[in-house]
């Protein structure tokens, strides 16, 4: 069996080839060569990835017919804890956001966790969170916001 070898960034790993298969080096060159594409990705942007899918959860459960209880109450809990931790992030004296930005959005996450409750207790639908994400969501992404 050919043994191939190949060194990327001073690491040697070594790679049977099976019978019967032949090595292109012009083809190992040029994946060994290539240029490599890195996402740059933002806090801000990973933010708004994070509430794009707790968002579209929401949606999805909320409209779930018969409602499924443990789906809906899973993503009211992940929707809590990111709220939490942004209210938690913008008490922080260090955090670099304008006080009455810093205000509302503590004062969105604690709306969301007394809502959260009575969407649990089914005295109210999860219309009111999505709402708040998407606004959120809006406004990181440039679009208008909170």
């Amino acid at each position: 069996m050919p043994l191939r070898i190949s060194l990327r960034k001073t690491r040697i790993s070594f790679k049977f080839v099976p019978e019967g298969h032949h090595v292109n080096a012009i083809e190992q060159a040029r994946q060994a060569y290539a240029p490599t594409q890195v996402a740059v990705r933002t806090e801000r942007s990973v933010e708004a990835q994070l509430i794009s899918q707790i968002t579209a959860r929401l949606r999805k459960e909320s409209k779930t017919t018969p409602i499924d209880f443990p789906a809906l109450a899973s993503v009211l809990h992940d929707n809590r804890r990111m709220w939490v931790t942004m209210a938690a992030d913008v008490a922080d004296n260090d955090n670099a956001l304008p006080k009455p930005l810093r205000a509302q959005i503590f004062y969105l996450a604690e709306f969301t966790e007394i809502h959260s409750r009575k969407v649990l207790r089914g005295e109210a639908d999860a219309a009111a969170l999505i709402e708040i994400n998407t606004a959120v969501l809006r406004g990181l992404n440039g679009q208008g916001g909170v």
